[in-house]
């Protein structure tokens, strides 16, 4: 780490640290934190120094489907340890989805996608390597309890299922749309 004095040129030492400075007050400690939280990835950041148009279209495509950023640098080596992962995972996650389908009273089919449709679209649209996702025990026992109260799914398991399909519909849509915004 590289300490910057007060007579040394900003951008000569960019990833410098400034001890010599005086503390923050508490409206910019305030302002930059807002920033962070409602913007904490500047779009426009990457743009900035890119002076070419179709390159500034391919950053912002690259924003939102992070796999075009990615699948250029992906090795057979890095293929073959998400294989093993994948695998490994998939012995979990199958039984899994079947079982909290069974608790909302799904047919287990629904369960066997809710295992392999969020992990293949979160491949494609998500940005951590490290990150699982798919169904939970919670929210498959709180899309019961919910539409169980308008339709019970031994009553009419036709309705029940539409309005299963349209409650996930609408979920999605809503997180969609939070992605889109970030």
């Amino acid at each position: 780490m590289r300490v910057m004095d007060s007579s040394s040129n900003l951008h000569e030492n960019d990833n410098a640290v400034n001890f010599k400075t005086t503390p923050r007050g508490f409206v910019t400690k305030l302002k930059s934190g807002a920033k962070e939280m409602f913007f904490p990835n500047d779009l426009f950041r990457h743009l900035k120094n890119e002076e070419k148009p179709l390159r500034r279209v391919l950053k912002v495509v690259q924003y939102f489907i992070p796999i075009l950023e990615w699948l250029p640098n992906y090795t057979w080596s890095l293929f073959c340890s998400d294989f093993i992962a994948g695998l490994t995972i998939t012995t979990l996650a199958v039984p899994q989805g079947i079982n909290y389908a069974k608790l909302a009273y799904l047919p287990p089919i629904i369960g066997l996608y809710s295992s392999f449709v969020p992990s293949i679209l979160y491949a494609i649209f998500g940005t951590s390597r490290h990150m699982a996702v798919g169904t939970v025990a919670s929210s498959s026992i709180l899309i019961y309890q919910t539409i169980s109260k308008v339709a019970k799914p031994e009553d009419d398991p036709k309705l029940y299922l539409h309005l299963v399909f349209t409650t996930t519909l609408i979920a999605g849509v809503f997180q969609a749309s939070l992605g889109i915004l970030r």
